[in-house]
């Protein structure tokens, strides 16, 4: 590692002296956002540097002799609010940007708005956070994942164990969490992710087409539901309507190959295409697992007039996880025991249409999301036998959603009013073997058909000195599935947000709501022995959710914020086999729901958070966080709340970036999480032959749930950045050190057993096992070097 950096530090030097500099042009139009004409006399300046131009008769400005750069763009002018965009990359060639900006009678008033990256939303006032592609692009520890991006904000948890990027925020599972590419939803953005929740080793989106990302961690959007924890709702570029780029990254992971630009005067393309090697890394770390991906992502912006435009994209993923068997020393033969061979295929094709009238925008939304999931897992992985086969399961989801939105501008209001349309296709061909008192098996076909319908609206208020806003909502879901969810009276969901600016630099917020979620289509499709299904009267989960906090601004540079949260659970899942609730599962391999459950659970979360950032154009993006909480639970009104999966208690990040001369730019990322509870085995039952050869794992002691806990754990990863920009391209390198401290998690020991019958001359349902245990510790210092080339 020091002969490579070394080898940087040499080719920057040699680089330097052989290439100048090159200079480029950022230019694009203003216009009206609701006339959709273009504006002149528009003063448009780069922040963090001393450049700018004025818009002409025609709207187009054009700013020279730019540096590469990361950079936003302020569009100011008498009788406008000030729009400050988001963050664009300028490398190899020139950029070209539409900038849209508003009338503002409050500055023809006399009053004067001074835009700020720090932004905020009416809807969302808390629990909303804004990642731009500084951070997505040069955040140490994450290589340009998204989800381990979100998990160093405040109220997300991470886990150190199974190399897995679940998002657990607020002390919710990672099955609460909703996902929105440019409006359209897709049921999930990682390879292997896990059915019935999310999450996995790898995000799905390549973040070469991302422009930046909106985490609501409360305070959802009218138009997202089904989410009781986060929405993530992703912005993609559009191409360059000036020049077409070809892009190609080789990462952690991944090779990958990226264009954009244009197709004709009127429209704009990106496209991406990913092929994995994380096999070949997993295997030199000696996982039981060796993941396999490819992934290809496109979208096509078509501006058919000032007052339409059409937005077609589609995002799809093909995913193959074999079994590492050469890997089955003592630390992995757990995991090898029962994690099943995984082959996913998922897709979604959607597309957005805009049309713009004036004060009103119209908004319909037509998308199809499908997932091929199959699983197959043999007893002691001996495909041989047709006797060992333990889990056989073939399942697809298919949901084609149609999305109709209006909103509407008068003066100091915004209105927004939609409807949504769902149609779900279920199928699930499941041979399960399962312990009960002796062997027995589930083999049964499901298929659903469901059909979904939601109404919503939102009424937006600011006051004419933009010192309170207020926002107010009601949404209603239901569906055909059951009696249980068939009213939408049933499933109201109100919500309420309001701020106010108590002096020039500090302001208060709050929020509450009630929010709805499905309960995962394996479990409403869940057949017993007799191939019935059981799950039918499962209803809608929610929660209640509330909200309070501080946010302090000091010359659109710092920032501190206090929030506190509460929230509520009703309704939830609960197994009727394990008392363990749905949102208490998820962060494992596998299928999350395919079991017999009742809607009796009930839990709550609470904590409070402290944000800190420090923000230097061009220079500094400092953020620390911490966040103290407790999650619990209980299987019904009658029981005592216990510690959920997820009552880690605390979580501390502190991380920053900073830009160096000539390019160079270093990283630092220090995060802690106290330990999460877990449940001791049952020797007695996971011993029994028929018990063991039923699922290849130990049995948790339910009667003992999440009575003891692990030990805290901290990390430190390392990022450096070396870009150098030529004539016509640009060449990156970076070096990611993710744990340089070689910090190991000390879990508790696995049960195991041994393969050799202790009692052989006993009944069979009363012979077992011999058992040992294994010492487990995860954590190991993972060196990456990336490789980033465009044209």
């Amino acid at each position: 590692m020091r002969r490579l950096f070394s080898f940087l530090i040499m080719l920057s030097c040699v680089m330097t002296v052989l290439i100048a500099q090159p200079q480029h042009s950022l230019k694009g139009i203003v216009i009206d956002k609701h006339s959709r004409q273009p504006l002149e006399f528009i003063n448009v300046q780069v922040m963090g540097l001393s450049k700018g131009a004025v818009t002409d008769a025609n709207g187009q400005f054009a700013i020279t002799s730019v540096p590469p750069g990361i950079y936003r763009l302020q569009a100011s002018a008498i009788g406008y609010q000030t729009n400050l965009t988001p963050e664009y990359i300028l490398s190899g060639k020139d950029l070209y940007v539409s900038i849209e900006i508003e009338e503002n009678l409050t500055e023809l008033e006399g009053v004067t708005v001074t835009s700020s990256p720090i932004r905020r939303n009416i809807e969302s006032p808390v629990g909303l956070r804004i990642i731009g592609l500084q951070e997505i692009e040069k955040s140490p520890g994450a290589n340009r994942d998204i989800s381990r991006i979100v998990q160093s904000y405040p109220g997300v948890g991470f886990s150190p164990i199974g190399y897995r990027n679940d998002l657990i925020v607020r002390g919710g599972g990672p099955s609460e969490n909703r996902f929105y590419l440019d409006g359209v939803e897709i049921p999930n953005i990682n390879h292997f992710s896990t059915q019935g929740a999310s999450g996995g080793p790898v995000g799905i989106i390549n973040a070469d087409l991302i422009r930046e990302v909106n985490f609501y961690s409360g305070a959802f959007p009218g138009y997202s539901n089904n989410a009781l924890s986060s929405v993530i709702d992703f912005k993609l570029r559009d191409g360059n309507m000036d020049r077409n780029s070809l892009k190609a990254t080789l990462g952690a992971s991944e090779v990958s190959l990226s264009s954009n630009g244009h197709l004709s005067e009127k429209t704009s393309y990106l496209v991406s295409v990913r092929q994995s090697y994380l096999q070949f890394l997993f295997d030199q770390l000696g996982l039981p697992f060796l993941p396999t991906f490819t992934d290809a992502q496109f979208k096509i912006k078509t501006r058919l007039n000032a007052y339409n435009e059409l937005t077609v994209l589609g995002l799809g993923g093909i995913d193959q996880m074999k079994l590492n068997t050469k890997a089955d020393d003592e630390d992995n033969q757990y995991i090898l025991s029962y994690l099943p061979k995984i082959q996913q295929e998922t897709f979604t094709l959607g597309a957005v249409y805009r049309h713009y009238a004036g004060a009103h925008v119209q908004t319909v939304v037509v998308s199809h999301n499908y997932l091929n999931n199959r699983n197959t897992k043999f007893l002691n992985n001996d495909e041989s036998l047709p006797e060992n086969l333990i889990l056989r399961l073939r399942s697809v989801e298919q949901d084609t959603k149609l999305r109709l939105e209006n909103t509407s501008s008068f003066r100091n209001w915004k209105i927004n009013i939609g409807a949504n349309l769902n149609y779900t296709q279920y199928t699930n061909t499941t041979f399960q073997r399962v312990f009960i008192r002796s062997g027995q098996t589930y083999d049964y076909h499901t298929y659903l058909g469901i059909l979904h319908w939601g109404l919503f609206g939102t009424i937006n208020y600011t006051s004419q000195d933009e010192r309170f806003t207020a926002s107010l909502g009601l949404r209603a879901d239901a569906n055909n599935h059951a009696a249980a969810m068939k009213q939408l009276s049933d499933q109201l969901s109100p919500r309420l947000s309001l701020s106010y600016r108590l002096t020039e630099q500090l302001s208060a917020s709050g929020s509450a709501g009630l929010y709805y979620q499905l309960p995962p289509y394996t479990g409403m499709g869940f057949k017993d022995s007799h191939d019935r299904l059981i799950n039918k009267q499962l209803s809608y989960m929610s929660v209640s959710q509330f909200s309070a906090g501080l946010s302090w601004q000091k010359n659109n540079m710092f920032e501190l914020t206090v929030e506190g949260f509460y929230k509520d659970y009703n309704k939830v899942p609960v197994s009727i086999a394990d008392g363990i609730p749905l949102t208490c599962k998820g962060n494992e391999y596998g299928v999350v729901g395919n079991e017999a459950l009742a809607s009796t659970a009930q839990g709550r979360s609470y904590g409070v958070e402290l944000l800190f950032k420090w923000l230097i154009a061009q220079k500094l993006n400092l953020a620390s966080s911490i966040t103290l909480f407790k999650s619990e639970y209980r299987t019904n009104k009658e029981s005592e709340y216990i510690n959920s999966a997820w009552d880690n208690r605390f979580i501390f990040n502190v991380r920053g970036t900073y830009n160096l001369p000539r390019n160079w730019s270093v990283g630092m990322k220090i995060s802690c999480i106290g330990g999460a509870p877990y449940t001791p085995y049952d020797v007695d039952k996971s011993s029994l032959v028929t018990a063991w050869d039923a699922q290849a794992k130990p049995y948790y002691d339910y009667s003992r749930y999440n009575e003891e806990r692990l030990s805290t754990f901290a990390q430190a990863d390392i990022r450096i950045d070396k870009t150098f920009y030529l004539k016509h391209c640009m060449l990156g390198f970076y070096i990611d050190l993710q744990n340089i401290t070689a910090s190991k998690l000390k879990q508790a020991d696995v049960l195991m057993s041994t393969g050799v019958i202790a009692n052989p001359e006993a009944p069979q349902a009363e012979r077992r096992y011999n058992m040992k245990t294994i010492k487990q510790d995860s954590g190991t210092l993972l060196p990456t070097l990336g490789i980033t080339f465009e044209y």
